[in-house]
């Protein structure tokens, strides 16, 4: 679930991404609260309008809200009100350490690479990559499907020169880290992280600066 607010364009409103919107949406509005569905009649998102009578809204971030359970609780409440049946729930971390288990040259590329991923418990996901470090046996920072980069980049299933690809195994630039060196190459992080723990930007910022971390 993405959560996020743009308080330039779209000031005072909320806006919920729960899946991949692939250009045939239906949308119905009730009481300030627009249901977004996909054209199978999937919920895929909600857009919430005059948010500062609900919530504190000047407390909120301009760009991605991080869900709490009373933020979620708030929303669960408009949404009912508005007769909607849909119960939002706060999902895993999509953000997290993964362990490239295998790493194999792409079949129709000199450059791309398909991994396979575990991510933790007993999860493990098959990505493309195109950074030119990638290799067997790291520990690195993979964006699953549903989450929101700091450059307001939403990451999808998808797939690259015909290989499906579940994700993304990122940079320390594309994380938006202070720190990220100006070079092409995803993030390796130390072995002891554990695949499947939520991503902490500050430490691993910290790592960068201190020399502990490569690219």
């Amino acid at each position: 679930m993405i959560v996020s607010t743009n308080k330039t364009s779209y000031p005072d409103t909320l806006i919920v991404i729960l899946d991949q919107d692939k250009g045939r949406s239906k949308f119905t509005e009730k009481d300030q609260v627009t249901r977004v569905e996909n054209e199978d009649g999937e919920v895929i998102g909600f857009n919430f309008f005059n948010v500062s009578s609900f919530l504190d809204y000047d407390k909120l971030p301009n760009g991605e809200v991080k869900p709490t359970q009373d933020l979620v609780d708030a929303l669960n409440k408009k949404i009912a009100e508005a007769g909607f049946d849909t119960k939002l729930e706060i999902g895993k971390p999509t953000l997290v350490y993964g362990y490239v288990k295998t790493c194999e040259p792409h079949p129709d590329s000199d450059h791309l690479h398909v991994t396979t991923v575990d991510v933790g418990n007993g999860e493990e996901h098959q990505i493309v990559c195109g950074a030119p470090n990638i290799a067997q046996g790291q520990k690195v920072v993979v964006a699953l499907p549903g989450t929101l980069m700091p450059n307001g980049q939403q990451i999808w299933p998808g797939e690259l020169r015909g290989v499906d690809s579940y994700g993304m195994i990122c940079s320390a630039r594309e994380l938006g880290l202070a720190h990220a060196p100006q070079k092409r190459g995803i993030m390796v992080v130390p072995d002891d992280f554990n695949a499947g723990d939520e991503f902490e930007p500050t430490k691993c910022d910290e790592l960068l600066a201190s020399g502990q971390i490569s690219l």
